[in-house]
C-alpha cells in the first residue's frame, strides 16, 4: 500500500493516545495490576507515515501491522528516524514471508500451523534474530479465521517447542465479533497458564479493559488511537 491511498487519520491521534493510556491505567488499577505489565500496541495498519509520526511524537513506541509488505514499505524510514520503535506483526503470516517478517518485526502474533513454524525456525537460525512469538488461538473455532483450535493448542505449543525449537512467548486471540469477549479471553488465559506462558495478546479498541481484567499483557488498539479507516 502506498501512502497516497492509505487511510487518513479521522481524529486527533495524540489526544486519542492520551485517552487510551488513561483508560489502560484505569483498567490496571481496577484489576490491581501494575500499568507496566500491559504493553499498548498501536495498530497502524493502513495508515501512512504522516499519520503515525504524531503518535510517535506523543511517546508511543510499539506499533502493530497486519501485512509484511505494507510494513516493509513504510517502517524502515520511520524506525531510522525514531529510535526505539518495536514492530509487532498481528496479521496472518504466509510461509514465504517468514524471512522478511523475522528481519522486520520484533514480535509475531500469528503462529498457527506447522509450515509457519518450520519457516520461522529456519529464519530465526539463519538471521540469528529472535522475535517474540505468539501462538494464535481460534477460540471461537471460526472457519474463516486463522488460529489453532483450543482443543489442539496444547499439542501445537508442544510441537512448536519440541519439533521446531521455537521459544513461544505467549498466546493471541481475536474473539468472534458477535459474542461477548470475556469467555474467549478467559479461555486463552487458561490455555496459556497450563502451558507455562505468561504473555497474552488480547483485547482491541472496544474491549481492552475486559482483556486487562482477564490477564492481557498486550492490547492491540487501532481505531481508538488513529480513528476509523
Amino acid at each position: 500500500m502506498t501512502e497516497a491511498n492509505a487511510a487518513p487519520v479521522t481524529g486527533d491521534s495524540p489526544n486519542a493516545l492520551a485517552t487510551v493510556e488513561a483508560e489502560i491505567a484505569r483498567a490496571c488499577r481496577d484489576a490491581q495490576r501494575d500499568r507496566a505489565s500491559v504493553t499498548l500496541i498501536a495498530v497502524s495498519k493502513t495508515f501512512a507515515a504522516d499519520a503515525i509520526t504524531p503518535v510517535i511524537a506523543a511517546g508511543q513506541r510499539v506499533f502493530g501491522e497486519n501485512r509484511v509488505q505494507e510494513a516493509k514499505a513504510k517502517w524502515p524510514a520511520l524506525t531510522s528516524a525514531y529510535p526505539g520503535i518495536a514492530l509487532h506483526l498481528i496479521g496472518p503470516l504466509q510461509s514465504n514471508k517468514a524471512k522478511e517478517a523475522v528481519a522486520l518485526f520484533d514480535a509475531i502474533h500469528s503462529v498457527d500451523r506447522p509450515s509457519i513454524c518450520q519457516a520461522l525456525a529456519k529464519e530465526i537460525e539463519s538471521q540469528n534474530k529472535h522475535p517474540q512469538l505468539f501462538v494464535q488461538i481460534n477460540t471461537g473455532e471460526e472457519p474463516q479465521k486463522a488460529g489453532v483450535a483450543p482443543g489442539e493448542a496444547d499439542a501445537f505449543i508442544a510441537s512448536c517447542r519440541d519439533t521446531y525449537g521455537l521459544t513461544i512467548s505467549g498466546l493471541m486471540c481475536i474473539p468472534p465479533v458477535d459474542e461477548p469477549p470475556a469467555a474467549h479471553f478467559a479461555l486463552t488465559a487458561k490455555i496459556a497458564a497450563r502451558n507455562g506462558l505468561t504473555n497474552l495478546s488480547m483485547g482491541m479498541s472496544a474491549d481492552f479493559a475486559t482483556a486487562i481484567m482477564l490477564g492481557a499483557t498486550h492490547v492491540r488498539v487501532g481505531s481508538a488511537i488513529f480513528g476509523h479507516r
